[in-house]
């Protein structure tokens, strides 16, 4: 681990105070393992599960993907409908995703949450985030961020952040500067974007299991950094949205290998130490999917996705998630 890059991130993250313990949080997928669309009840399950053990003395916060999942175009599922009521039952807060990698697609998803986002869901939608990894994807920055401020003008009166998710590199390299100056015509023609998740994972990078985790700390470094510098005095609300390991099961990718002894042993390493930086992080993910189907590496290599779980699909923990500093 290189111990620089830990105190660099630290400063970035925080440079006058004492740090606090970050909050961690999981991604939740939209469907049971048998494909069919999850319902409040099967999300209130879930979050027992996270809550009782999770780790951290029990988790409280999830983030989803859609409004609507469309995995399967003759079974969507309902995603917002089904889990703000399972959330605010349970004392849980949500990051809600929106789909925006097309303007037709945002148009469906802000309809659709129009009808669900109320008032009384003002306590348990703790953000918004409009599109996910769009930029990777080769969405224009410049065509995302009227996306981002059309939904803070429209849900901004009940959800205090809107904002948006990529990976790290599209916020180290510059991609995503026009959303965080709110600058795509020479000047800050809009306020910039004060909310962002930053997706980031060695396992990705294609790293060995015993560089994964400096990997991990020094990517998020970059793209913090470049944030910060960028934003100057405005106030940048930054999490790691993503990161995560493949448990037994899942495909090996370069020098990354899959299994649940490396799993777990990326958790208390990578997982712990930016909790204990004060960094917020969303585990990828809450619980394996078996019915997810491959997906495609930016290398162009397709590698199985249903073994990314902390818990199996019977909502079972894969392992202690116990970090071994502070519980």
């Amino acid at each position: 681990m290189h111990h620089s890059t830990i105190l660099s991130l630290a400063l970035a993250v925080s440079p006058l105070a004492v740090l606090a313990r970050g909050n961690l949080g999981y991604a939740v997928g939209a469907r049971k393992p048998d494909s069919n669309c999850k319902s409040t009840t099967d999300y209130e399950a879930d979050f027992d599960a996270l809550s009782s053990k999770g780790g951290l003395g029990g988790v409280k916060r999830v983030r989803t993907y859609a409004v609507v999942d469309n995995a399967l175009p003759d079974n969507l599922c309902q995603v917002a409908s089904a889990i703000l009521p399972a959330a605010k039952a349970k004392g849980f807060q949500v990051i809600l995703g929106l789909s925006a990698d097309t303007g037709a697609a945002y148009d469906s998803e802000k309809a659709t949450l129009a009808t669900v986002l109320t008032s009384d869901y003002a306590s348990t939608v703790y953000a918004l985030t409009v599109g996910s990894e769009s930029l990777y994807r080769e969405v224009d920055a410049c065509e995302l961020l009227p996306r981002i401020v059309d939904a803070r003008s429209t849900f901004g009166n009940i959800v205090k952040r809107v904002g948006t998710v990529d990976s790290w590199n599209k916020f180290a390299d510059g991609t995503a500067d026009p959303i965080i100056t709110g600058n795509c015509d020479g000047k800050a023609s809009v306020p910039g974007i004060t909310f962002l998740l930053v997706n980031a994972f060695g396992y990705w990078q294609g790293q060995d299991i015993n560089n994964a985790t400096a990997t991990y700390l020094d990517d998020l470094q970059q793209a913090i950094g470049h944030v910060q510098d960028l934003a100057g005095l405005n106030t940048v609300e930054i999490m790691n949205g993503e990161t995560g390991w493949p448990g037994d099961g899942g495909s090996n990718h370069y020098s990354a290998v899959a299994s649940t002894k490396n799993e777990e042993r990326f958790f208390k390493t990578g997982v712990c130490t930016m909790l204990a930086l004060g960094v917020d992080v969303f585990y990828f993910e809450a619980f394996d999917e078996s019915q997810k189907p491959l997906s495609k590496a930016d290398t162009g290599e397709l590698r199985d996705e249903t073994h990314w779980g902390a818990f199996y699909d019977n909502r079972k923990p894969k392992f202690s998630l116990v970090c071994p500093t502070f519980g």
